[in-house]
């Protein structure tokens, strides 16, 4: 079972806990020498049906029937990872070579995929990062952290591309509450990680220690740094790392890597539609639903939540500005007919939601968020389940029984669900 967990977390790139958590000590002996050849890890029969299975559905294209696996001398792959143009020091040994390998001999068609989402999201990032001299190789952060895939979640709340718990969404500016989720806006939560990106920098001086610290917060990077008797480099204090990210840094690698050398292993980019290339943004102040500019203008509704994922409820909530996300060759259509859109429908999309919209504006102020349609609550210090109850227009007993409580004793950093 450890191992099949394993194997999911490579695949599918799974996000992680983005919080202070207690820190997994490893003992050095425990680890495999980094300078020398680690256990062969192939896959089993088992984790190939997985692996089959995560890979159904997705485009292939005719680059990728048959990879290149062959696997080279390591003065090639060190010789690749020297010459590609990043800031960022990307070393080359055993740990990374696995991980290199796990992309090219078992990953080609979600690479593939990745690559066909990069073409879209790699230039926003790469404008983001540069108004904020970061360096451009940061953009393979969220390959690793959701694989591309903007409306991603974790089990344990991070969301979106980049992966941001809610609160730390809030820190850094993002909106978040029943109708709006801004770690899926692909502009406003790159902002946010470019930002937090460099205050994590500032901390630590190093960008892999900063990229470990984003997986699993300045924290733990520190206890492990201290571990390792003051140490502040990335191998060396990697013993001493959750184990989620003792992985990390190795895929960022590998990341680069891959994407870096791709042509060279008979891995292409799958095809894109062109639709979801070419885009606008258009700011809008008023309330409106998705499926008034579906419907109005001839675009399937799937394209526009794909390009707004961050209106979960497919609601812009009005009363200040949102931005809408058109293919480019609809926004003219939009400007000319605005007051028909707005118009159309609006009774039963709109205003027979506005209890509902009500509940989302309050809900933000409250200080909520929401995964998979249910709203949470982060107890501070202080708080009374009374108090909680009361802010959330429930009752004692409805968050008993959605939080399992007996009574009524709470505990700050813990989090309530405070909706059915």
């Amino acid at each position: 079972m450890k191992r099949l967990i394993f194997i999911l977390t490579i695949l599918l790139l799974l996000p992680e806990l983005r919080g202070e958590d207690s820190l997994q000590v490893i003992a050095p002996d425990t680890l495999p020498a980094i300078t020398s050849e680690p256990v062969d890890e192939s896959l089993d029969s088992i984790d190939i049906k997985l692996f089959e299975w995560l890979m159904a559905g997705l485009d292939t294209t005719a680059c990728v029937g048959s990879p290149d696996t062959a696997v080279l001398a390591d003065s090639i792959y060190k010789q690749r990872l020297q010459a590609l143009p990043c800031i960022i020091e990307l070393p080359y040994n055993p740990i990374a070579k696995r991980y290199i390998q796990r992309y090219i001999k078992h990953g080609p068609r979600q690479t593939a995929r990745i690559m066909r989402e990069a073409e879209y999201f790699f230039p926003i990032f790469e404008e983001a990062l540069g108004r904020h001299n970061l360096p451009y190789e940061l953009k393979y952060v969220p390959v690793i952290e959701s694989a591309l895939r903007p409306t991603a979640r974790s089990k344990a709340g991070a969301a979106g591309l980049w992966q941001f718990m809610p609160a730390t969404a809030k820190r850094y500016g993002l909106e978040v509450n029943s109708l709006v989720d801004e770690r899926l806006d692909v502009y406003k939560s790159t902002e946010a990680a470019c930002v937090f990106l460099q205050a994590l920098y500032n901390i630590f001086g190093d960008w892999n220690l900063a990229i470990a610290a984003y997986n699993c917060g300045p924290g733990n990077v520190r206890k492990a740094i201290q571990y390792a008797g003051g140490k502040r480099d990335f191998w060396s204090i990697y013993p001493y790392l959750p184990h989620e990210t003792r992985m990390y840094v190795p895929l960022f690698i590998a990341s680069n890597y891959v994407f870096g050398y791709a042509a060279e292993h008979g891995i292409c980019a799958d095809t894109i539609r062109a639709e979801r290339m070419l885009t606008d943004t258009i700011v809008i102040k008023e309330r409106m639903h998705l499926k008034q500019v579906a419907e109005v203008l001839d675009i399937p509704i799937e394209d526009l939540r794909y390009l707004n994922p961050q209106y979960t409820r497919d609601i812009l909530p009005g009363n200040k500005e949102y931005r809408l996300c058109l293919p480019i060759e609809q926004t003219a259509g939009f400007i000319s007919q605005q007051d028909t859109i707005f118009a159309y429908n609006a009774k039963q999309l709109i205003y027979d939601r506005r209890a509902e919209i009500d509940m989302a504006q309050k809900t933000s102020v409250a200080g909520g968020y929401t995964v998979n349609g249910k709203m949470y609550y982060k107890i501070k210090q202080g708080d009374t389940l009374g108090g909680i109850a009361k802010k959330f227009h429930v009752t004692v007993s409805q968050l008993q029984k959605w939080n399992g409580l007996s009574g009524t004793n709470i505990y700050a950093g813990k989090n309530l669900r405070v909706s059915p």
